[in-house]
């Protein structure tokens, strides 16, 4: 009797290598797919071969760095989304574009069911399955850590290191430093472990793989020039990049001044809070640079009404609702928002800060004519009389039919 075949979503570490051999126990062949998202710090080769030693029927890399960083890390940009106004969303952004490229495999081997190694209490089990049936309405999913009979053979991390151990597969984890880390081109993040205490020092602890601290970096300023065509980043010192190349570039130049580091106590989608550290030197510089050029090209209301519908774009995200009619329209309405948005920017970066040292555009709405402090320019401010008056006029009659005590 055939064996059912399932396709593993297979980032190499401690979970997927423990739950590669589990489904193999329970009966399943296993084709291991390694989405390359751009991982800094990992041998592609050694991870194949990882699979293939514990038994995976067929295992392939997926480069899909430049397709994260086009089609899913810059229309987040331009939103200027930040989960609770800090996370930049690196991981979230991932794992719609992996259910997508595991499922496309699926198809190719002729597999039943797609896996996942998120656990059942964080948002990675959300945006998997939420990116996978929106993709595939009947699509059927195996998530091992919700399924009782593997949480009570790996009640823990502990347990997964010693089963790695006693199979000789070789993973990062380790009893004495036990956090765990997703890392992909656009940052790393890092939790668990000993950062589940909040009063551990995070950046303490972390050894941090893309950026130096900002006490260690340079005690010089570093400048650079960004420029950006609708929106998107496209030159970096004035030479033309790929998104993927502007974002490796700026990982290395930003990482080196210690640019993008962020220690956070943020809440799951599932309801409880967890601990996060994360580094993201490139998209930190890019979203700096991005807002200057904004500044000069959007107007006032439509920045305002973006900068109102950013905090929901940035949940929609983190939940997991990547492929949804709503975060069609959402997105339908920043490409039209963002086609003024070009100019260059020039950035000075000094341990961990990013100043704006300039900027320019053919479409800025910038007149230093109206906005002159200085005498003459084009502005009569007398005309600012009657404009007061008129905004006063609600508060001056609620004044007279309510007057306020003070």
């Amino acid at each position: 009797m055939a064996r059912e075949s399932v396709v593993l979503a297979y980032s190499g570490g401690l979970d997927t290598s423990v739950i590669l051999c589990w489904l193999q126990d329970e009966g399943y062949d296993v084709h291991a797919v390694y989405v390359d998202l751009g991982q800094p710090c990992e041998d592609r080769e050694a991870i194949l071969k990882k699979a293939h030693d514990c038994g995976a029927k067929s295992a392939r890399i997926v480069d899909a760095r430049e397709e994260l960083c086009r089609d899913f890390a810059f229309p987040v940009v331009q939103w200027q989304a930040r989960y609770e106004l800090s996370y930049l969303l690196g991981t979230s952004i991932a794992r719609p574009l992996i259910s997508k490229i595991c499922l496309q495999a699926a198809r190719d081997v002729g597999a039943t069911a797609y896996v996942h190694g998120a656990t059942g209490k964080g948002n990675d089990q959300c945006r998997f399955q939420l990116a996978a049936e929106a993709l595939e309405p009947h699509v059927k999913l195996i998530a091992p850590w919700r399924i009782e009979a593997f949480r009570t053979l790996f009640p823990g991390r502990k347990e997964m290191i010693a089963y790695c151990a006693a199979k000789s597969i070789p993973v990062k984890a380790s009893v004495s430093k036990p956090y765990s880390s997703d890392e992909n081109c656009l940052h790393i993040s890092y939790e668990a472990g000993q950062l589940e205490d909040p009063m551990v020092n995070g950046c303490a602890l972390v050894e941090f793989g893309m950026t130096v601290s900002p006490q260690a970096a340079p005690d010089k300023i570093e400048s650079l020039s960004i420029g950006f065509e609708s929106g998107v980043a496209v030159t970096l010192n004035g030479k033309k990049k790929t998104p993927l190349e502007m974002v490796l570039e700026l990982n290395t130049i930003a990482g080196r001044n210690g640019i993008g580091r962020i220690d956070m106590i943020e809440n799951r989608f599932v309801g409880m809070k967890s601990r996060g550290v994360y580094e993201a030197p490139g998209i930190t510089t890019l979203y700096a640079a991005h807002q200057a050029v904004e500044q000069l090209t959007l107007d006032r209301d439509l920045v305002h009404l973006r900068d109102r519908m950013a905090p929901e774009v940035a949940e929609m995200v983190y939940y997991g609702h990547w492929y949804c009619a709503k975060m069609d329209a959402l997105m339908a309405f920043i490409r039209e928002t963002q086609k003024p948005v070009t100019g260059e920017v020039k950035l000075e970066l000094y341990k961990g800060n990013i100043v704006i040292a300039g900027r320019s555009s053919h479409n800025s709405l910038y007149d230093e004519a109206v906005a002159t402090m200085e005498a003459g320019g084009s502005y009569n401010q007398t005309d600012a009389e009657g404009f007061l008056r008129i905004m006063g006029l609600p508060g001056r009659v609620q004044g007279r039919a309510r007057p306020r005590k003070y």
